[in-house]
């Protein structure tokens, strides 16, 4: 196999590779992923035995790791947006922050609500409740446009269980519980700067006209909070049932991981910690209890709802088993250690290097899922050897997925 810079130029004929065929050519990323890697095992003179065996492994090790979990994790989104708990959060934070406050409920509302549901879908969520709370405020919409769309970008690349910070942790070996805590310490003060405050700089644009009686309909007497009416309310969850449906398999993982400390290796209820605070058992007991509590507000049979849930489960798979691959390719070709080692000799942290290569991956193509598991794919080998904190790493990956996304 080839060495040297020789294996740089191939790394960035590579991308270029999976960036044109995506762009250009509008090929599926998972074909895509899957034909550069071929194509990178021949640019580096890999052995052509190799290289399918390297593709087979490098998907089947990523698909083993989190195939599981993200599964579990659509399915546990679908059941909260079938059964409108994710508007029930929404409206709800809505009533309890007030008028002023609105843009604020709104980023939390985005922030929380992408974290079990695609970003997306999230939107579709959304969109019809800003835009009446912009009536109703008399702010512009571009003001809760904002304050959404930054909010849920944030929590969709940054917090677990979405497929794309489900993929870095595990490429980058790093503990979920400790990554879904420090994600949430990262991300959720970001979404309120760049959704919340922010934002209020679009308030000067006009805003929608709302006639002053419907204005004063729904707003409750006396307090300055926003009450949007339900075509049928007695068919939405309340407010309380609903948050705690969306954050018991993050708090069941996050109380496993604290306990676990304080607890003797190798005792009973560590053991039992551990179990229940599996990121697969967590999000399991997370649907039995979501299906508990919300299944009497689902118009359909459960049966179809996990049936809508894997078709979109589907391609993820597919896509985030593909990185792997990508990923398992360039390791094994030695590029990813040339460009640990590279940075390294110009005082470039890999933490910068990891922010760099999604931030280059998610401007080119669009995708955070695919800049995510592909960045982590390539990175999260070298990490070990670096003396980085794989958590501090995985951070920097997701952020670079957040922004620069080309407009669609």
């Amino acid at each position: 196999m080839i060495t040297g810079y020789g294996l740089l130029i191939a790394f960035v004929i590579s991308i270029g590779i999976l960036l044109v065929s995506i762009i250009k050519f509008k090929v599926n990323p998972f074909l895509a992923l899957l034909i550069t890697s071929i194509i990178t095992g021949f640019m580096v003179r890999m052995p052509i035995n190799e290289i399918s065996t390297t593709i087979s492994t490098g998907f089947g090790n990523t698909l083993g790791s989190i195939g599981i979990v993200i599964g579990l994790g659509i399915i546990f989104g679908n059941i909260l947006s079938e059964s409108r708990a994710t508007e029930s959060i929404a409206k709800g934070l809505l009533a309890k922050t007030g008028e002023k406050n609105s843009a604020l409920a709104v980023t939390t509302a985005g922030f929380l609500i992408s974290i079990p549901v695609f970003m997306d879908a999230a939107f579709v969520i959304m969109m019809p409740i800003i835009k009446y709370v912009s009536r109703v405020t008399k702010k512009s919409l571009m003001v809760f446009v904002c304050a959404l769309g930054v909010g849920t970008i944030v929590g969709h690349a940054l917090v677990i269980p979405t497929p794309g910070p489900l993929a870095v942790a595990a490429n980058v070996n790093a503990n979920v519980g400790s990554f879904i805590l420090y994600s949430i310490i990262v991300a959720f003060p970001a979404a309120l700067i760049g959704g919340w405050i922010y934002g209020k700089r679009f308030e000067k644009y006009p805003a929608y006209a709302i006639d002053e009686n419907d204005r004063e309909k729904n707003l409750e007497q006396g307090k300055d909070s926003i009450k949007i009416e339900d075509d049928d309310s007695s068919k939405v969850p309340g407010f309380g049932i609903s948050m705690f449906s969306l954050l018991f398999p993050i708090l069941l993982i996050l109380i496993s991981n604290v306990f676990s400390m304080f607890l003797e290796k190798g005792s009973t209820m560590s053991g039992v910690l551990a179990f229940i605070g599996d990121k697969n058992i967590a999000i399991l007991l997370g649907i039995l209890v979501a299906i508990g509590f919300l299944k009497k507000y689902i118009n359909k049979p459960m049966g179809d709802v996990v049936i809508e849930a894997a078709d979109s489960a589907g391609l993820i798979l597919l896509i985030t088993g593909s990185g792997g691959a990508f990923g398992s390719v360039i390791n094994a070709s030695g590029i990813g250690n040339f460009l640990v080692d590279t940075m390294s000799g110009l005082s470039i942290s890999v933490v910068v290097l990891g922010f760099l290569l999604s931030a280059l991956l998610r401007i080119s193509q669009g995708s955070a899922t695919v800049a995510l598991v592909t960045t982590s794919s390539i990175l999260g080998p070298t990490i070990l050897a670096t003396g980085m904190s794989p958590v501090l790493v995985g951070l920097a990956i997701c952020a670079g997925g957040v922004g620069f996304s080309p407009s669609k």
